[in-house]
């Protein structure tokens, strides 16, 4: 992209295949043009003029008009160009201050069949009233670069860390607990831990100081077992974190009564984290807003927002094909 113009550099296009149909247009008009019939054969205006003037006869006077036939076909093709290059879906690139302050952070979302549950509110679920607090907590800190991680037996990488939240919230909105009883439902807190460990970390350089994990969970691990070598085991998972410098605050969401969550405080205590419960939704939110004095550090990087251009590329096309269809219809309107 250093090799184009100024300003050219900045974009770029989201579905550069569909550029393809650009090909189709050039075919259309071509086809168009052949179409077209030809215009009638008459005499000439010398020869109007006689014989004895025709020798020495000016060639009548070119309009305006007569030079620019061809604008309001011109301006039709330039307009379908555009409107294949919205279709593209370009975006720009606009430069945003390098100095930020915040953290990385990592939400570990469990998706597991018992976030169905509504003993935390009477109208949503486990997993809705976590997903809403998430969307809140979000909102809340536009400078965090925030990735998303929904976990059963495995996690699964939603979103990479972005500053692109609302990309990041519609990923959440999205987000629904694993079929009962089906091969994933299960709690695998050790593999979701290791994979936020594994997805903050990968930013090296680029990355603030404070790097975060916060897991949301109802359950107690019940993947890794100790029956097989492939298994993460939260403390594991726990040590691997304080290695690479990622801090794992953990929220056991709704009754925790029945279960041992001796362990996942563990798991918070080897990465110097914090532990959470959260009996109900107004409970959940309060933990959300204590965690929200997570520290801001300020750093330097390279930072960019995708912008969307179709819009402006849509309204040329629209323009430039609307002005050809409108001088053909009026000025420019040929007799055959």
């Amino acid at each position: 992209m250093s090799d184009l113009p100024a300003g050219l550099a900045d974009f770029a296009l989201r579905e550069p295949w569909l550029l393809a149909a650009a090909a189709g247009v050039g075919v259309a008009a071509a086809l168009a043009r052949r179409r077209v019939p030809r215009s009638l054969r008459f005499a000439p205006a010398a020869f109007l003029l006689g014989a004895p003037a025709r020798a020495g006869a000016a060639p009548l006077p070119v309009s305006w008009r007569q030079r620019l036939l061809r604008l309001p076909e011109l301006l039709e093709i330039a307009g379908l160009l555009l409107l294949v290059v919205a279709l593209a879906r370009p975006v720009r690139r606009e430069p945003l201050p390098r100095t930020r302050t915040g953290i990385d952070l990592a939400l570990c979302l469990d998706v597991s069949s018992s976030m169905r549950q509504r003993d935390m509110d009477s109208t949503r679920t486990r997993l809705e009233v976590a997903r809403d607090a998430a969307l809140a907590f979000v909102a809340g800190r536009p400078d965090d670069r925030i990735g998303l991680i929904a976990f059963a037996r495995h996690a699964d990488v939603r979103c990479p860390p972005t500053l692109d939240h609302e990309a990041l919230a519609e990923l959440l909105r999205r987000i629904e607990p694993v079929e009962a009883d089906g091969p994933e439902d299960a709690t695998g807190i050790g593999v979701a831990v290791a994979r936020a460990a594994a997805m903050l970390a990968g930013w090296g350089a680029t990355s603030p100081p404070s790097k975060v994990a916060l897991l949301f969970t109802d359950g107690e691990e019940n993947v890794a077992l100790g029956q097989s070598p492939d298994e993460i085991a939260p403390l594991s998972a726990a040590q691997l974190c304080a290695s690479r410098g990622v801090r794992i605050d953990a929220i056991v969401a709704g009754d925790a009564a029945a279960l041992d969550t001796a362990p996942l405080r563990r798991v918070t205590e080897r990465s110097r984290g914090r532990f959470f419960l959260a009996k109900d939704a107004g409970a959940l939110a309060q933990v959300l807003a204590s965690i929200d004095a997570l520290e801001r550090s300020p750093f330097e990087e390279p930072r960019f927002r995708m912008c969307d251009a179709a819009g402006a590329f849509m309204a040329a096309a629209l323009l430039l094909f609307g002005g050809g269809r409108l001088l053909r219809s009026t000025s420019w309107r040929v007799a055959p």
